[in-house]
C-alpha cells in the first residue's frame, strides 16, 4: 500500500536524464485524441460487434460508451491536471491507491494498448489489402487478411511507426495531424454518400431478439454475468447491445492515452481539460451517426469483416468512393496505431523511472528527447502479438483492461480527494462521489458482459505480472529503496505543475 507522493512524481519527471519536451498545444493534443479515437470503432469494430452482437442497435452500444466515457474523463481531468506528467492511470494509482494497485494498472495498460495497437493493425492490412484489389493489385491471402499466418502488413506497419515514434513527439505530431484531417474527411464523404443510401429495411428489428451465444451454448464464449447466472444471453437483445458496448469501448480509448501524454502537453491545467473534452464530443458524434449509416445501408448480418465501410460502399454500388474512403481508413488506422504504442511507451516509461521496471528503459534520447530504448521494445512486441493472434482477440483483451484502469482512475479520484484535500486542483470532477461511483457502475457492467475467455486470459496476464513484481518491482522500486526526488514541499504539487508549464 506504500504510495508516492504527488510532489516527488513530479520532481522525478523534471530529471534530465528522463525528462520528456512539453511540445503539445491544445490543437495538437486535440487531434491526437481524435487520431487515436476514431479509428478502430469505425473502421473495424463496427461491423463486427453489430454483426455478432447488437444489429442496428449498435448504435445503443457507442451512446452508452460515450456517457461512460464522458463520466471517466471527468475524472481523468482533475487526476491529469494536479499530476501532469506521463503513465496515466498507472501514475494516477501510484500517488492515491499504492504501488501494487499501481503496479497491476500499469501492466494492466501495457495489457490494453499493446492488444489495442495490434488489433487495428490488423484491420489496416485488410484496409489496405481491399484498396490495393481496386487497382487490381492481390496479396496473397497466406499473409494478409483474417486468415493470414503471419499477418506481414500488419507487422510492418508497426515497425514503420516505432520508428516514426523514435524520431520524436513533433514528428509524430505533424504526421498525426495530417493523416487525421484526412481522415475526418473520409468519413464526412462516407456520410454524404451513406444517407442516400440507407434503405430502412435494415434497421428492422432494431433490436434483434436475443439468441443462444454463439449458436452453440459454449461456456467460453458466454459473457462472465451470462455465465454466472446474472444475465442474458449475450448475443443479441439488451444483453447483445451490453456485450457490443463492451467489445467496441475500446474505440473511445483516445482520452485515456491523452492522460499519458500530460508531461508533452503545455499549459497541461488548462491544455488537458479543453483536449479531453473536444475528443470524447466530437468522437461520440461520429460513430454514432456512421453506426447509423452503415447499418443502414447493409444488414448487419453481412458486415461481420474488418472492413465494414468500403464493404458497404461496394455493395451500394459506390465504387468510385470505396477508394477515397480506403485512403481515409488506412490513414485513420495509421494514427490510432501510432498514438497507442506512443501512450504505451509513456506508460513503460513511467514504471520505469520508478523503477518497478529495469531502470534502463526510462533513458531518453539527448536530442530527440523520446524513449528510443523503449519505444522499440514496445514495438517488436506488439508486432510479435499481431502476427499470432486474430483480431476479435486482441480487441477484447485490450478492452478488459482498459475498462478495469477506468474503474482504478475513479475510485483514485474519491480516495485522493479524502486523504489529500489541501490539494489544489487545477481541475475538479464534479458531484464527488456520485459522478465516480455511477462511472465505476458502468464500467462493470460492461466489463461483465465480456466473455469468459477473455477473462481467463487477462487474469492470466495479470498473474504473470503480479509474479514480475514480486521478483523485481517489490525490492527495487524508488519508494522501497527510499530514492526518491528531495526537495518537494507538501500541499504544493499545483505550484510545481504550474511551474513545469510556465518554464514551458
Amino acid at each position: 500500500m506504500r504510495n508516492k507522493s504527488i510532489e516527488a512524481t513530479i520532481e522525478d519527471a523534471a530529471s534530465p536524464e528522463t525528462r520528456l519536451a512539453r511540445a503539445l498545444g491544445p490543437l495538437q493534443l486535440t487531434l491526437m485524441g481524435i487520431g487515436v479515437t476514431i479509428g478502430a470503432g469505425i473502421f473495424v469494430l463496427t461491423g463486427t460487434a453489430a454483426a455478432n452482437y447488437a444489429g442496428p442497435s449498435i448504435a445503443i452500444s457507442y451512446s452508452i460508451g460515450a456517457v461512460t466515457t464522458a463520466l471517466v474523463a471527468l475524472c481523468y481531468m482533475e487526476f491529469a491536471s494536479t499530476v501532469p506528467v506521463a503513465g496515466s492511470a498507472y501514475t494516477f494509482a501510484y500517488v492515491s491507491l499504492g504501488e501494487l494497485v499501481a503496479w497491476l494498472i500499469g501492466w494492466d495498460l501495457i495489457l490494453d494498448m499493446t492488444m489495442g495497437a495490434g488489433a487495428v493493425a490488423s484491420g489496416w492490412s485488410q484496409y489496405v489489402t481491399d484498396f490495393l484489389a481496386t487497382f487490381d493489385i492481390h496479396l496473397p491471402a497466406s499473409v494478409s487478411g483474417p486468415d493470414a499466418a503471419v499477418n506481414i502488413p500488419a507487422v510492418l506497419v508497426i515497425l514503420v511507426l516505432t520508428a516514426i515514434l523514435a524520431s520524436g513527439v513533433r514528428t509524430t505530431s505533424r504526421i498525426n495531424t495530417v493523416m487525421t484531417m484526412v481522415k475526418l474527411v473520409a468519413i464526412v464523404i462516407f456520410l454524404a454518400i451513406g444517407v442516400t443510401h440507407i434503405d430502412a429495411a435494415n434497421w428492422s428489428p432494431f433490436i434483434p431478439a436475443s439468441q443462444p451465444v454463439g449458436g452453440n451454448g459454449d461456456m467460453w464464449e458466454q459473457p462472465l454475468l451470462g455465465w454466472a447466472g446474472l444475465g442474458a444471453d449475450a448475443t443479441f437483445g439488451m444483453a447483445g447491445i451490453l456485450t457490443g458496448g463492451a467489445i467496441i469501448f475500446g474505440a473511445y480509448s483516445g482520452f485515456d492515452i491523452m492522460a499519458s501524454n500530460a508531461e508533452e502537453a503545455k499549459r497541461p491545467q488548462r491544455t488537458l481539460p479543453i483536449a479531453l473534452l473536444s475528443t470524447v464530443a466530437v468522437c461520440a458524434v461520429l460513430y454514432v451517426a456512421v453506426a447509423l449509416t452503415v447499418t443502414g445501408m447493409q444488414h448487419y448480418s453481412k458486415l461481420d469483416n474488418a472492413a465494414p465501410i468500403t464493404g458497404a460502399l461496394k455493395a451500394a454500388g459506390a465504387d468510385w468512393a470505396v477508394r477515397i474512403v480506403g485512403i481515409g481508413a488506412i490513414c485513420g488506422l495509421t494514427t490510432v496505431v501510432m498514438i497507442m504504442l506512443l501512450g504505451q511507451s509513456r506508460v513503460f516509461l513511467a514504471m520505469s523511472r520508478d523503477r518497478l521496471l529495469p531502470e534502463w528503459f526510462s533513458h531518453v534520447h539527448p536530442v530527440t528527447r523520446s524513449p528510443r530504448r523503449i519505444t522499440w521494445t514496445l514495438g517488436l512486441l506488439v508486432a510479435f502479438m499481431t502476427a499470432v493472434l486474430p483480431i476479435g482477440d486482441l480487441a477484447e483483451l485490450g478492452n478488459i483492461g482498459m475498462l478495469t484502469s477506468f474503474i482504478v482512475v475513479c475510485v483514485g479520484v474519491v480516495y485522493l480527494r479524502r486523504s489529500r484535500p489541501d490539494l489544489r486542483r487545477g481541475f475538479r470532477t464534479p458531484w464527488v462521489p456520485v459522478v465516480p461511483a455511477i462511472a465505476v457502475l458502468l464500467c462493470l457492467v460492461l466489463v461483465g458482459n465480456l466473455p469468459l475467455i477473455t477473462w481467463a486470459r487477462f487474469l492470466g496476464w495479470m498473474a504473470a505480472g503480479l509474479l514480475i513484481y514480486l521478483c523485481w518491482g517489490r525490492r527495487h522500486s524508488k519508494v522501497a529503496t527510499g530514492e526518491l526526488a528531495t526537495g518537494a514541499t507538501p500541499g504544493t504539487a499545483e505550484d510545481h505543475a504550474m511551474a513545469e508549464g510556465r518554464k514551458a
